[in-house]
């Protein structure tokens, strides 16, 4: 099989001295990863000699290395069909970049071959393997969601481009570095990322007050296997759902997003899901949150993007998760919703990306809501934000926007319970915690009743009005 390899080492026989010793400069910055350095010179090498499969390899590897991801594609095919063996290995990372995943589980698959025929250790791909055929997974579970727009910021100020209603709670910035936290909008609870005494890595955990000073964090139960670096945590108004990141074994890229809802019974987190695609991609994604006051989400991801920027995407959350078919939907439809390309193409509820981009466009540039003139902020379309009862022409919505105003009076009531029920619940004894059990999980039934009710009325109440408004 060594004859595989002769032609591109021959192929330097015939180079002239200086060519040479600039090959064997560009090798050396090669090895010591000053990629930029040696990219142009094998750009030219490549250029003299386009059949060569170690020149190709080494500008294919070189663009990768540098972010031309795309631009490195065809060189890589080059150099692995020619049986280069970290040519396998870089072409499935790319393809892994792109979304590819069967090929680029292929391409693994070919050099770990080609390293094992050589007797070389391979037992360090196990963990780039997995995370090739979780990608392949989760490409059969991409999750149907309307982004509304998004926007590149820098990275160290990014929360600033969050616009979360205070109802909701709040995100910044702990004073630890990179570290995280979040108060809820009762102001009484927060969840934080903290550096794990004597170690380099990151756990959460959680403080109360009762309008004083905050307690000593505790450290959270039940997420101990979820990763060392684990910060961005948001919960949910209803208490019970939490969002983090973390980089760990179920991570598909740096930092992925996940899910966990807390066990009353247990006093802990239950084990955490990855969110998958679009929100997780091979690169770092995190700080999800839900603005429940103005139905919008919000992620921050660094997927091709420069160093020190971000992108904030805004989306229109579903009610529950929905999914694209896989084996009915166009695999490059597919694809481009999975890696987020062109965020028009998830633009398929009209209405719903319509309400949602006036909520944002309300959100960014409309003011304080606590200075404007009336009782409530009710968004009807492009054209009509009611602020008074008088305002609706339908007598029908105005009466069932009466409805929405005592079912969220209701909502905020049950979640204030909760949060005292639990905190009793997390300070009691065993006896008092069987007691306080099915209290709280009726509560919490009760909660998500109120959170899908709310949703349909309010949609009933915008339909209801727009029509009176035509017929006007």
């Amino acid at each position: 099989m060594k004859k595989r390899y002769i032609l591109p080492l021959l192929a330097l026989c015939g180079i002239g001295g200086a060519s040479a010793q600039t090959l064997s400069q560009a090798q050396k910055w090669f090895n010591d990863k000053q990629f930029d350095k040696a990219k142009p010179v094998f750009q030219r090498l490549v250029k003299q000699a386009p059949s060569n499969a170690n020149y190709n390899f080494w500008y294919g590897a070189c663009c990768y290395e540098t972010g031309a991801l795309q631009e490195s594609v065809p060189y890589l095919e080059k150099s692995a069909e020619r049986k280069v063996i970290n040519g396998f290995l870089y072409l499935s990372k790319a393809y892994f970049d792109l979304y590819r995943f069967d090929e680029a589980i292929e391409n693994l698959e070919d050099h770990i071959y080609w390293m094992e025929r050589k007797n070389r250790d391979t037992s360090d791909l196990d963990t780039l393997m997995n995370r090739y055929r979780m990608g392949a997974r989760m490409l059969r579970g991409v999750e149907n969601v309307a982004v509304i727009d998004s926007f590149v910021v820098d990275k160290k100020d990014f929360l600033q481009a969050y616009k979360i209603n205070e109802e909701s709670g709040k995100v910044g910035l702990t004073g630890e570095s990179d570290c995280t936290e979040f108060i809820n909008g009762m102001k009484d609870k927060k969840i934080l990322s903290h550096r794990v005494p004597g170690t380099n890595e990151k756990a959460l955990y959680s403080s109360v007050t009762l309008g004083g000073d905050w307690s000593v964090p505790e450290k959270v139960k039940g997420l101990d296997d979820a990763g060392s670096e684990l910060n961005y945590p948001y919960i949910n108004p209803d208490g019970v759902t939490l969002y983090f990141a973390a980089k760990g074994a179920e991570s598909l890229g740096g930092y992925d997003i996940f899910i966990t809802r807390y066990d009353s019974d247990e006093g802990s987190y239950l084990k955490p899901d990855n969110i998958g695609f679009p929100f997780n991609s091979p690169f770092n994604d995190y700080m999800y949150a839900i603005d429940d006051f103005n139905n919008l989400g919000w992620f921050a991801s660094d997927r091709y993007q420069p160093e020190g920027k971000v992108c904030v995407y805004v989306f229109a959350p579903n009610s529950s998760k929905q999914v694209y078919d896989y084996d009915t939907t166009d695999p490059g439809l597919l694809t481009n919703a999975a890696m987020l390309n062109g965020i028009r193409n998830t633009w398929g509820d009209a209405d719903k990306v319509r309400i949602a981009k006036q909520q944002l466009a309300q959100v960014m540039y409309g003011g304080d809501e606590k200075e404007k003139k009336g009782d409530f902020r009710f968004v009807v379309d492009d054209n009509a934000i009611y602020h008074t009862l008088s305002d609706f022409h339908s007598e029908d919505a105005r009466k069932k926007f009466q409805q929405l105003q005592q079912k969220e009076k209701d909502l905020q009531t049950m979640n204030e319970s909760l949060v005292k029920i639990r905190n009793n619940y997390a300070s009691g004894n065993q006896s008092l915690k069987e007691k306080l059990a099915p209290g709280i999980l009726d509560r919490e039934k009760r909660v998500k009743e109120l959170y899908e009710e709310i949703e349909k009325l309010t949609l009933d109440i915008r339909n209801t009005e727009i029509k009176k408004l035509k017929n006007l």
